[in-house]
């Protein structure tokens, strides 16, 4: 088989412990890869186990890692696999990997990928791509032959979302309606917690929260949501979204992956970030005039939250600009720009000519 059209490994993780923010990153880069017709296979660590069907329903074939990602044992096991399929390249994202982690994945010939946002180490990989907008340029140190891609053309974005950039064009009709979206890691369950306090707000008349059913509090708000009356409801699914996005004057968000794929379709943003790569890309939001950044959510009390939500209801012009700022920094296509940079350097004919000189002793392919 030439190794250039080999299927790709994506070696990622989604647990409670580390977030699921990486796993779900790969997914909406594989179901970019599959409108080029390059097989995708996922090598992970999951919990829960449902998150197996997530991987299937995406046509993706799915290998449960025994081991997350950098563990003791890891390393050899995903080599294998990227030799036993003949992988033309492999996907690493998410914690616990190091520079000779790397290193190793390179010697079996495949194009090494990472998904990076933390810059906090220097990079042996082919390819970096970070699709967040900080850390910066200028932050990254990589080796000679490493590419990297950043910024706001390279922003992960979900095809449901881009569908919906067409038809909320314009801003809904009152009345007020606030989408909570606190994304994939949301660990301390602030999606619940906003809620609340969002419904003790007279302006706002509706609340969604969308959130994943492995959500840490999931419950809890299916509970709070049957209590409401008919002001919050909880949504799951993708068809639900659609529908929601094109009617939210605004939304709460994290500053995460969810932020990006927000302003493609043009929703203004209070941002309140928990973790410290969020906070950078939320001020980055924020300096950009896509989003407002409230600061860290722990330190944001309910009246500046209050307050805030007060400024966006009385003032349709500053959510206007916000949607217009939004849509003109972000427009959707990033996921196709990254495998259109991942296919020319596989396409390379130098590194055709590594791949087929790749050593392939030295490890025992399991059968």
């Amino acid at each position: 088989m030439d190794a250039t059209r080999g299927p790709i490994l994506f070696r990622c993780d989604g647990t409670g412990e580390h977030g699921w923010e990486p796993f779900y990153q790969c997914l909406s880069l594989a179901a970019a890869l599959q409108r080029r017709r390059r097989g995708t296979n996922f090598l992970s660590y999951l919990d829960p186990l449902s998150l197996a069907t997530v991987v299937n329903r995406g046509n993706n074939d799915w290998v449960p890692a025994e081991r997350k990602v950098g563990d003791d044992g890891d390393l050899e096991v995903t080599i294998a696999a990227v030799r036993k399929m003949n992988a033309a390249a492999v996907v690493v994202a998410g914690e616990g990997y190091s520079a000779d982690y790397l290193r190793e994945l390179k010697k079996t010939g495949a194009l090494v990928m990472v998904f990076d946002s933390t810059a906090d180490m220097r990079f042996p990989a082919d390819l970096v791509v970070n699709p967040m907008l900080y850390p910066l340029r200028k932050a990254y140190r990589v080796e000679p032959g490493c590419q990297l891609l950043l910024g706001t053309r390279f922003a992960l974005c979900r095809g449901v979302f881009r569908r919906q950039r067409t038809i909320r064009a314009t801003e809904p009709p009152m009345p007020f309606r606030a989408l909570v979206a606190m994304g994939d890691d949301d660990l301390a369950g602030e999606a619940l917690t906003r809620t609340q306090q969002l419904m003790e707000m007279p302006k706002v008349a509706k609340i969604t929260i969308s959130a994943r059913t492995h959500h840490p509090r999931y419950d809890e708000m299916l509970a709070l949501a049957d209590d409401s009356g008919g002001k919050v409801e909880v949504i799951t699914e993708t068809k639900e979204l659609m529908t929601r996005l094109v009617r939210a004057h605004f939304a709460l968000t994290s500053g995460d992956g969810w932020s990006p794929e927000l302003c493609v379709v043009g929703i203004p943003q209070l941002i309140l970030s928990q973790t410290k790569r969020h906070a950078g890309n939320g001020k980055k939001l924020d300096e950009d005039g896509v989003a407002t950044y409230l600061g860290n959510a722990a330190d944001v009390t309910f009246d500046q939250l209050r307050e805030a939500i007060d400024l966006f209801h009385d003032d349709p012009m500053e959510r206007k600009s916000m949607t217009r700022c939004a849509r003109n920094t972000f427009d959707g296509r990033g996921p196709d720009r990254i495998v259109n940079g991942l296919e020319i350097m596989l396409h390379n004919p130098m590194r055709k000519r590594a791949a087929s000189f790749a050593p392939t002793h030295g490890l025992k392919i399991a059968a």
